[in-house]
């Protein structure tokens, strides 16, 4: 959850930089299953009555809305990583092959060390582990 809230509060509109794959997923996974728990509320309203079905959708399209430019901008992050423009993501409106080739780069590592898009995100992230905990003299 660490990982949705950084995207969403942190780096809402944030289109520099990068992020790493565990981000973006994790990104991913999180959107997911609200838009499934919102979608679950819906169909509870739905049973209920016509009237609190639409209010459930306006409440879909709120979260929707809310999370499209966050959503944006981890991908462009997260193409940053692999070294590549933020407008590569552009590829997916070729049909069947732009979205099937943003999956792969969406699954590639990231580049190691500090590219042109900034520092090496799991770099930052392996030192703050490396200072947990005390340090031994041997």
């Amino acid at each position: 959850m660490e990982w949705y809230l950084k995207v969403v509060r942190d780096n809402y509109a944030n289109f520099e930089g990068r992020a790493r794959r565990q981000e973006y997923w994790m990104f991913v996974l999180f959107n997911f299953l609200i838009i499934i728990g919102l979608y679950v509320i819906v169909g509870i309203l739905a049973i209920m009555s016509e009237s609190l079905m639409a209010l459930g959708a306006i409440l879909v399209i709120i979260y929707a809305l809310g999370v499209l430019i966050p959503s944006i901008a981890v991908v462009v992050r997260r193409l940053h990583d692999t070294g590549n423009s933020g407008w590569m993501y552009l590829i997916s409106f070729i049909p069947l092959i732009g979205p099937i080739w943003l999956l792969v780069l969406m699954c590639t590592e990231g580049q190691v060390g500090p590219n042109q898009y900034g520092p090496d995100p799991k770099a930052a992230y392996t030192d703050d582990l490396n200072n947990i905990g005390p340090k031994s003299n041997y």
